[in-house]
């Protein structure tokens, strides 16, 4: 059981959520998961929604459960994903079920938003990525489709806002899930304005956008009786999960971090931005971090493919269970074939595998169909995806990558973790594994005076969770294969 005077992690993903409580002594940092639920999206007038409302009572029973492991929490703190959004009215309900990032609504949007606005220039002054779900083609398409509520919306609040004002009341965004809109300045965390007047959405709507640390307040008071303490107080985290993975992980000098899971983040803490030229044509972002960073990363499709297969492959009565894998992989035939992870066959499919036979056969490559060999070609794809990004990121920033942290869920993939240290030629540290959390409670404990600031509060960390390590093995063989690879990533 965790000890007095402590913090409470809400951390929230597209298909599961958890509840921990931390704890800092001098020295250590000790977490505990109390709860978890599941999570997914729903067909709900004419999209795919969000169950606000069913989240929020799992989150609720969560913080239930981390007052009675830890009586002296004093606070608690929510972060999600990002890019989706509801809008409130001005008492504060919910005008509708936030529409999930998968939803086709946004197909084509990118596009009729160029009409208004360049792809170049809307690049350079956000120094955001193009990817077809950012809240700007959401929102976008949501007004052109006569959706918008214009006389009752008063405020849009993300995923992580929603929940904190169902906490306590207030309706404020946060800098760095607010950078992800691609609606807010490069390397200043305020809403661009201008791009916003341009692209005529109501500027009114857009609430404050706090800093990682502010204080919202108390809880409301049937929330405070409900989950059993009074005394506990809204503290923002970094809400955008990578922000607060980045934050949770001690990096070092010439370290890149992967966050991976259901996506796979891979990028460098910088002081800001990178928007030239080169930056925009790799499709590379630059959202804001915690305390004044900037995350300069590209998203990779991660292991959503694996999971998409073993779900189907569940359905048809074959288990492959992620336990001992790299044993089972290691009697395999090396290098089988390669996918391109972020094709956009593999965003929303009906069927993962027959997608991920489709490229197969698509590129001439003769593939076993069978779900240990599949499972190789993902994860073998994925190590050189990572590898193929992060030499990108060292052309892009000048700077050499020694070390790459792989955080988050899929950090205990331990074939996936020596997979990508063979093809990158780089030392792997794995862990922590719920570096989100950890993350979410250390802004809250510098919030607290508990720490001085990030720097020493990572040192704790490190100290805390001591990272798995894997050097680069087979490189030879790893580099030869890379040629193959390089073939199907085009």
């Amino acid at each position: 059981m965790i000890g007095e005077r402590g913090y409470i992690a809400v951390d929230v993903g597209a298909g599961s959520g958890r509840v921990l409580v931390g704890r800092a002594t001098p020295g250590r940092l000790e977490v505990e998961e109390v709860h978890r639920f599941s999570n997914r999206v729903y067909k709900l007038a004419g999209h795919e929604r969000w169950k606000s409302g069913k989240i929020f009572d799992a989150i609720q029973d969560g913080i239930r459960k981390a007052v009675q492991a830890c009586p002296g929490a004093i606070s608690v703190g929510v972060d999600t994903w990002g890019c989706d959004y509801a809008l409130i009215d001005e008492r504060g309900e919910l005008l509708a079920e936030p529409v999930g990032y998968r939803d086709p609504r946004t197909d084509g949007e990118m596009e009729r938003v160029f009409e208004k606005i360049s792809r170049d220039e809307l690049f350079k002054s956000t120094g955001i990525q193009m990817l077809p779900f950012n809240t700007i083609f959401q929102i976008h398409a949501q007004r052109r489709m006569n959706q918008w509520p214009e006389e009752e919306a008063s405020r849009l609040l993300m995923m992580p806002d929603i929940f904190h004002h169902m906490l306590c009341g207030e309706p404020a965004g946060e800098q760095t899930n607010g950078s992800t809109t691609q609606l807010v300045q490069a390397g200043k965390p305020e809403w661009h304005d201008g791009l916003i007047d341009r692209l005529d959405f109501p500027r009114f709507v857009f609430p404050p956008l706090v800093a990682p640390g502010h204080r919202l307040g108390g809880l409301r008071p049937g929330v405070a009786e409900y989950v059993g303490s009074r005394r506990l107080e809204v503290i923002v985290p970094a809400t955008h999960d990578t922000a607060s993975a980045v934050a949770g992980t001690p990096l070092q000098e010439k370290e890149a971090y992967i966050s991976s899971g259901t996506w796979s983040l891979v990028g460098v803490e910088r002081d800001g931005p990178i928007v030239t030229d080169d930056a925009e044509k790799e499709n590379f972002t630059n959202e804001t971090g915690a305390y004044g960073t900037t995350r300069f990363l590209k998203n990779v499709m991660g292991l959503w493919i694996l999971e998409g297969c073993r779900k189907e492959w569940k359905d048809q009565g074959q288990n492959l269970e992620l336990d001992g894998l790299a044993e089972k992989l290691a009697g395999q035939d090396a290098f089988p074939g390669f996918v391109f992870p972020d094709d956009p066959r593999f965003f929303h499919p009906e069927s993962m595998p027959k997608e991920v036979m489709g490229f197969l056969e698509d590129s001439k490559q003769k593939v076993k169909d069978d779900a240990l060999t599949l499972t190789q070609v993902i994860l073998d794809s994925l190590a050189m995806r990572y590898a193929s990004v992060l030499a990108k990121i060292e052309k892009l920033t000048g700077e050499k990558i020694e070390t790459v942290r792989i955080i988050g869920g899929g950090c205990q993939n331990a074939y996936l973790n020596q997979a990508t240290a063979n093809a990158s030629g780089k030392v792997v540290l794995a862990g922590p594994v719920e570096a989100t959390a950890i993350g979410n409670l250390l802004v809250q404990s510098i919030a607290d005076g508990h720490f001085k600031n990030i720097v020493e509060a990572r040192e704790c960390v490190a100290l805390s969770f001591p990272p798995e390590k894997f050097e680069p093995q087979d490189t030879a063989a790893w580099k030869k294969a890379a040629s193959r690879y390089a073939e199907v990533e085009g």
